[in-house]
């Protein structure tokens, strides 16, 4: 999880997983795009419309722009040396 400019992980061998690494620093330039706060609050809403669509937590979860965005692109550990500002606007869909 992360929470600018902190990375929380369960356990401490998982600073060793590059791609996790990286998912969540995308989460952080996310974060700091949308000022924090309002990160946390379109995530939420988001979240909230995502449960109505799919009415499955793990679905509303994969789906959040966000999300989307930071799985697509976690293996690429060079993403964010290119990666266009608010490019997470990309992965909204319907």
């Amino acid at each position: 999880m992360v929470v600018f400019p902190f990375i929380f992980l369960k356990n401490t061998t998982l600073k060793n997983n590059k791609v996790l690494i990286n998912h969540e620093k995308i989460h952080l330039k996310q974060q700091i795009e949308l000022l924090i706060i309002p990160f946390f609050i379109v995530y939420f809403f988001e979240f909230l419309i995502r449960m109505l669509q799919y009415k499955n937590w793990q679905l509303a979860y994969l789906n959040i722009s966000f999300e989307r965005e930071a799985y697509k692109n976690e293996k690429s550990l060079d993403y964010l040396k290119s990666r266009p500002l608010w490019n997470f606007v990309n992965y909204f869909k319907k």
